[in-house]
């Protein structure tokens, strides 16, 4: 009833994609300023609608986009300009106002969706729940799922102690640091979603 092979291959897929040790520094200038009971709710938030998203797409994911008629390249290209945008906010300090609406939108945009759950996830569970037609193949597919997100809420819950170390100057420096990577994720999106476009055409 478990495939360790299917299991193995999309965790570490998922692992490589979502990059949980590289979320790291993103969601730590994402929360810096909120107290610490937030900043733990916010990284459960935040896998609680990634892994959402994933099952709904997982479960109805081709249906859903041939429905709207819309290309895994388009989806590409539209996450990478909701990361730009996001990314020159950590660039000019824009993440300053913790007011309890923004904590809640960072939790579900940009953190729970598209940076965890974003295309690359998106499409590879698709692929995995397509090409799983045992049941042992859909179990050890969804177990996958369900193990890489509590990685990720582990990795950012007690990623959480950093800030008590590097303290108001290193959160500055982290958040710079977040907001260059993460454009750089957003851009190399967006050129992956054109290169398909074209290839496609």
């Amino acid at each position: 009833m478990f495939d360790v092979a299917v299991f193995g291959s999309l965790f570490l897929t998922l692992f490589v994609i979502m990059d949980p040790p590289g979320i790291t520094p993103i969601f730590l200038a994402l929360t810096a300023g909120r107290p610490a009971r937030m900043q733990r709710r916010m990284a459960l938030q935040a896998v609680a609608v990634a892994f959402g998203v994933i099952a709904v797409f997982g479960l109805l994911g081709q249906q859903i986009l041939d429905y709207l008629h819309v290309s895994v390249p388009a989806l590409m290209i539209a996450g990478g300009l909701l990361l730009l945008l996001i990314a020159l906010d950590l660039l000019t300090g824009k993440t300053d106002e913790p007011t309890q609406t923004k904590d809640v939108n960072v939790a579900l945009v940009p953190l729970g969706m598209p940076l965890l759950a974003g295309p690359g996830a998106i499409v590879s569970v698709i692929l995995a729940v397509q090409h799983a037609d045992t049941v042992a193949g859909q179990v050890s597919v969804w177990t996958a799922i369900i193990v890489m997100h509590v990685v990720l809420w582990l990795t950012m819950r007690y990623s959480l102690l950093i800030i008590r170390v590097i303290k108001d100057g290193g959160v500055v420096l982290v958040t710079r640091l977040a907001g260059m990577m993460l454009s750089a994720i957003a851009v190399q999106q967006i050129i992956n979603g054109v290169t398909q476009v074209i290839q496609d055409a």
